[in-house]
């Protein structure tokens, strides 16, 4: 069983889904009594720990797990969509709990 530490998620002012996802991330943090982080366009923490495109680029936003051995998990990048192409809040606070799940 490892213990978590905190939620982080890398989003930026400009990207469309920046609030829908800190509200998903609120609400599972409050559940687990977990701290989140946000960090604006931290380029850098993408390159080492986020999810690449075929080009080397980073997506905006991705979600993490630090543990409290400081070790990160990446968990999420982007919203899932729906069938009709919208963001699937539902389906993305799902995959970020069953994730929790399985650390716990």
């Amino acid at each position: 069983m490892k213990k978590l530490k905190k939620l982080i998620v890398v989003t930026a002012q400009w990207d469309p889904v920046s609030s829908k996802i800190l509200k998903i991330i609120n609400r599972i943090a409050e559940k687990y009594n977990l701290n989140v982080e946000k960090k604006e366009e931290d380029w850098i923490f993408l390159k080492k720990y986020g999810e690449k495109d075929e080009l080397g680029g980073a997506d905006i936003p991705q979600v993490f797990i630090e543990l409290e051995d400081g070790s990160i998990i990446h968990v999420l990048t982007k919203l899932p969509l729906n069938e009709e192409g919208k963001a699937d809040e539902v389906k993305a606070e799902k995959i970020i709990e069953e994730k929790i799940a399985s650390l716990l």
